[in-house]
This record gives C-alpha cells, structure tokens and sequence, in this order.
C-alpha cells in the first residue's frame, strides 16, 4: 500500500482473508478447499459459528472475492494491466475487509 501498489495491496488483503479463514478451518480439526473467501464462511462445517460470528462478514467476502483473479494476473483485465486501475481508496477497502476477516478468525481459533 505505501510503495503504491494498489493492485498487490488488494490482492494480498484477500490472501489474507483466505488464509485466515483456512487457519480457523484447520484449527478446528476440518479440512478448506478453494479460494474464495466467502464460500469458506458459508461452507463452515460448524453451524453456530457460521451464522454467528462469520455471516456478518459475507459483504467483506464478497468484495474480497472480486480481487482474486484481476489484481493478480496482468490479462485479467481487458486492454489494461492491474496497476493501471486500482485506487488507493479499493485498496484501503481491501485491507479494512481483511482485517475484519482477520480479526474474527483470530476471536474464533482455539490457539489464538
């Protein structure tokens, strides 16, 4: 974010997110599968902490989601290369998203 790089600033907010989500996964004896960061809160096998904690952040997933594949490969775009259209405000998007994601799986994960 602060070298300008919008595009790798939003995509690194969703690997965040991702990564995060498949840690609390894990941590609780399941198995993740795929990328995207919503369908790994509405596919979370326990069903307390889906509608609890996690449903709240479905919108977050949601925009998260988006950036996985254009901010990472430079034909993901037509005609363009992602660092041409990524704004500083999506990227501060991203990252306040992430760190949501972020925060709540740390809440959730039994080691903390």
């Amino acid at each position: 974010m602060r070298a300008a790089s919008h595009e790798w600033a939003c995509f690194q907010a969703q690997q965040a997110a991702e990564k995060a989500l498949k840690a609390l996964w894990l941590g609780n004896g399941f198995e993740p599968w795929g990328h995207s960061v919503l369908r790994l809160i509405d596919d979370y096998p326990d069903e307390s902490v889906r509608l609890g904690s996690l449903v709240a952040l479905r919108s977050a997933a949601k925009a998260l989601d988006k950036l996985y594949i254009p901010t990472r490969y430079p034909n993901g775009l037509p005609d363009l290369s992602p660092f041409e259209v990524y704004t500083d405000v999506e990227a501060q998007a991203a990252i306040a998203a992430a760190r949501s994601v972020l925060a709540a799986c740390e809440s959730l994960c039994p080691h903390g």
